[in-house]
């Protein structure tokens, strides 16, 4: 690696891939299965995939197919793929005392999407192990108070931490299968502690840490806030709340007719969270309108915010791309925003962050479409789920055949290590051409 001189990016890349082959390897051990025998490379690939890039997708019942050691290791791969790989390894540095070289310190700051604050990264770093613990934590004590009663204290206990790590690391994934196998958290869509609890974890989880550290910085003296941290924020604001509304009109009286009003409330705000980018469901995913399946996936597609647990192309890149679309149609010359103008550099690493997901997503829909008969609103369902690293699903993963299951864990794959870098660790070059050429305009729209 040091003789090929691999950029942040590309060891970010293969970073993630080793991460997904060990947990291949581990999951299919024998005991791992409940049933003792191997699971087999595609189902125990596509599951280490979903798990390291926090997705939720799964070709087989968690709680049905996997034993102790088995939701032990996908727990593992959610914790790392939820920090990123090179967060933890910072933090064996430091328990071992050992000093990061700059390169080192800047392939960190690459991974959890602070490069501009490599000088404080240490400093980051604690914030972050120190946040997720108290998060993590609190999240599993208000669960367990919930599960415990239910299951015992041992497998409530067990309950509680795994869905508060799967929570707080946007991964979606759950053990409701002891109960009903594909449940999610239906079975809870009325409980206000669990879904209020997985919906705080869901989105402190997906605010990125870089506000994390802004906040613990400035306190709540919001004039004091760096411009992505008002701009996550009021992102994040926006569509929980106005997809909540949505959803509350959409589906009143559709799937929540019936419903008492305070828990068509709960479902609805559980329906606008999870999709950015957890994965859990309140509801049955399959039975939800089409207007609502199509909020759901632009919530999908527009995920979490930058360095943070979550997927999608991510609220500010949602956020910059309003703006510029704004100032664009009023005829103005620059983008302004909180007493700040937004560069146009930017505009471009919205846009290409914004059609190479897009593209993506298409390109894997045509293919799963060309080689199944599946209904074309349930594989782009699965796609932009994929892209986005959420994990809802109509129910098709486990009807998805060998090549379709590694489309859907390619995809997984570019959404967690982003699929702009994905293909910048494949095609980048370290040198610019010595020579540009002449400038010359074309009509655009």
């Amino acid at each position: 690696m040091k003789r090929r001189q691999l950029s942040h990016v590309q060891i970010i890349a293969l970073g993630f891939f080793l991460v997904v082959a060990a947990g291949t390897a581990l999951l299919m051990l024998p005991a791992a299965s409940k049933d003792g025998q191997s699971a087999g490379f595609i189902k125990a690939m596509f599951t280490a995939v979903s798990c390291s890039c926090v997705t939720g997708l799964a070709l087989a019942d968690t709680w049905t197919q996997w034993t102790f050691f088995g939701q032990g290791v996908m727990l593992a791969l959610i914790q790392i793929g939820g920090l990123g790989f090179m967060t933890i390894a910072t933090l064996f540095f430091r328990l071992l005392r050992r000093r990061m070289s700059m390169r080192e310190r800047a392939v960190m700051a690459e991974s959890i999407s602070v490069g501009s604050r490599v000088a404080r990264i240490m400093e980051i770093s604690s914030t972050v192990a120190i946040g997720t613990a108290i998060f993590e934590l609190t999240g599993a004590v208000l669960l367990a108070i919930r599960f415990v009663p239910q299951y015992g204290a041992p497998l409530g206990i067990w309950f509680a931490v795994f869905h508060s790590v799967s929570a707080f690391c946007n991964a979606g994934f759950d053990l409701m299968g002891i109960n009903t196998p594909y449940s999610s958290l239906v079975d809870y869509s009325g409980d206000a502690l669990v879904s209020i609890t997985i919906m705080a974890l869901i989105t402190i989880g997906g605010i990125g840490f870089l506000v994390w550290d802004d906040i613990r910085k400035c306190g709540l003296h919001a004039h004091r806030w760096c411009l992505q941290t008002k701009l996550v924020l009021i992102t994040s604001a926006i569509l929980t709340f106005g997809g909540a509304a949505l959803f509350f009109i959409i589906e009143r009286n559709r799937m929540n007719v019936g419903m008492p009003l305070g828990e068509q409330v709960l479902v609805s705000f559980f329906s606008a969270v999870t999709p950015r980018t957890a994965g859990f469901n309140s509801v049955d995913t399959a039975a939800l309108s089409p207007a609502s399946k199509l909020l759901t996936i632009i919530l999908m597609f527009i995920g979490g915010s930058p360095g943070s647990t979550a997927g999608g192309i991510k609220t500010t890149t949602a956020a910059v791309i309003a703006i510029f679309l704004g100032t664009g149609i009023r005829g103005r010359r620059g983008a302004y925003v909180f007493g700040r103008r937004l560069p146009d550099e930017n505009m471009k690493q919205a846009g290409m962050v914004l059609c190479t997901n897009l593209s993506l997503a298409i390109g894997g829909a045509l293919v799963i479409c060309a080689v199944q008969e599946l209904p074309l609103t349930d594989v782009l369902f699965e796609v932009f789920s994929a892209i986005g690293t959420v994990g809802m699903t109509t129910g098709i993963t486990r009807d998805l055949t060998d090549l379709s299951a590694c489309i859907v864990a390619f995809l997984m794959y570019c959404g967690r290590v982003g699929s702009v870098s994905f293909a910048m660790a494949l095609l980048e070059k370290r040198t610019d051409p010595p020579v540009t050429y002449p400038v010359e305009e074309v009509t655009v729209g």
